[in-house]
């Protein structure tokens, strides 16, 4: 019997290098290590999730506002460069709105993906409405829905984290037959759990495929660059520092949060400090 998403779409076969997957990996654990090891990292990508369950989720969402929201997007690299400038010109009770409308059950999640980004405009000034909703989806609930993010698989340019662990010798990744659907990231999800476990991994399964993949992505950032990414991500100062900005782990410093959100000249900084967890 073929394998389906809880949305009942078919999950396509992935042919996922190995040894890529393996490189990645002890990579990681070698470059985590001068930072405390990977269950820093783990720690917090804990506190995100957290805080995105109290905000997106929970009984808080209903109250969220700009100055929130903003601070909110402090952790996600690829909406707060662009964000901010939307919303210096559109009144940010739609974005709430739609918001709402992504974490509220009923239709699959696939169909409430697809309405948060077709609520937005398709051209380049708004590709961060797909980075913010596959960030909401999966920080929520980390083991239950994969990252979608275009980091880890964009179809219409061919790039990201799948491209970069596929298993080169084996068939071509055809963005036609392996789209950008929540199908394809399942798959990957259950695969790289697979590996993790093999590897020694039992816990935070989500929260550990996102150290492995944007780690692994890291390598691409630092060996050619990324058209969308290389404002944000130029510089690298060690081997970690391209893993925690796509995880949008580089705001923690010893005194706290630093608010990272390009915001326009209409808005102050001051109106967006970022988030502690209210329990």
């Amino acid at each position: 019997m073929s394998k389906r998403t809880p949305d009942t779409e078919l999950l396509p076969t992935l042919d996922l290098s190995g040894p890529a997957l393996r490189s990645g990996f002890e990579e990681l654990v070698a470059a985590a290590e001068p930072g405390g090891g990977m269950d820093v990292y783990l720690t917090a990508l804990q506190f995100k999730s957290k805080l995105f369950g109290e905000w997106f989720l929970g009984k808080q969402s209903a109250a969220l506002d700009t100055p929130r929201f903003l601070g909110l997007c402090t952790f996600m690299p690829t909406v707060r460069r662009r964000v901010g400038a939307w919303l210096g010109s559109n009144d940010f009770a739609d974005l709430h709105r739609q918001l709402l409308l992504l974490m509220q059950p009923g239709t699959t999640v696939q169909a409430r993906f697809d309405a948060f980004v077709a609520a937005f405009p398709t051209d380049r000034t708004c590709r961060w409405a797909r980075d913010l909703a596959a960030e909401v989806l999966h920080f929520c609930t980390p083991d239950e829905t994969p990252l979608m993010t275009r980091w880890m698989w964009d179809a219409h340019s061919g790039s990201g984290v799948l491209r970069e662990i596929w298993f080169n010798d084996s068939r071509e990744l055809d963005p036609r037959i392996i789209p950008d659907r929540l199908a394809t990231f399942v798959a990957l999800k259950a695969e790289l759990e697979i590996f993790l476990r093999d590897n020694g991994t039992y816990r935070d399964f989500g929260l550990m495929q996102d150290l492995l993949c944007a780690h692994i992505y890291s390598r691409y950032i630092n060996d050619r660059g990324s058209t969308y990414l290389k404002g944000d991500f130029a510089g690298a100062e060690d081997a970690m520092a391209h893993t925690r900005r796509l995880l949008g782990l580089d705001c923690y410093e010893r005194d706290g949060i630093r608010m990272k959100v390009k915001l326009p000249e209409t808005m102050s900084v001051a109106l967006a400090t970022p988030l502690q967890l209210d329990a």
